[in-house]
């Protein structure tokens, strides 16, 4: 059974694990070395002071996936608009737990005061991530074509926004 908590210290070696997949074997990010697990907190810290989500999936104690959103841009005007980020266990993709674990961010998120959710995903050619937020609602606002250089080649990012 999948469990959706708050994420704690100790959670940081799963999710720097969950996240160095995805940099090492994927264009779903853009980021290309690795974060440490230093590196991992201190992102954590900075959505936490700012008293927003960050949010873990547990099936039997195991951390298979995370969520958080950052503001979308440091101007005052877009203080209500965040840019959201889902990672699973590559094992633990396709069983329906990345919908659970959005639908508990996007609530999370609301009672913090968001209105707008922005997901940034990698490689405009991510089905997977582009199915997910459609199916939570999200609309396909546009995509950075050839924006992003890894693997060598270029890559796209397309954009989705919450409904609101």
């Amino acid at each position: 059974m999948l469990t959706i908590r708050s994420s704690r210290d100790d959670d940081i070696p799963s999710i720097t694990s969950i996240y160095s997949y995805y940099v090492l074997n994927s264009t779903c990010t853009f980021e290309i070395i690795p974060p440490t697990n230093e590196e991992m907190a201190s992102r954590r810290d900075d959505v936490l002071q700012k008293t927003l989500p960050y949010l873990v999936a547990e099936v039997n104690n195991s951390i298979v996936g995370y969520a958080y959103c950052n503001w979308f841009k440091p101007r005052a005007a877009y203080r209500y608009a965040v840019e959201l980020s889902i990672y699973f266990d590559k094992d633990q993709c396709g069983k329906g737990y990345g919908r659970q674990l959005l639908n508990a961010l996007i609530t999370e998120a609301e009672l913090v005061g968001v209105r707008k959710m922005i997901a940034s995903i990698g490689d405009s050619t991510n089905e997977k991530s582009i199915h997910l937020h459609r199916a939570a609602g999200f609309a396909h606002v546009g995509t950075l074509k050839s924006c992003g250089w890894k693997f060598n080649r270029w890559i796209g990012e397309g954009d989705t926004t919450s409904p609101k």
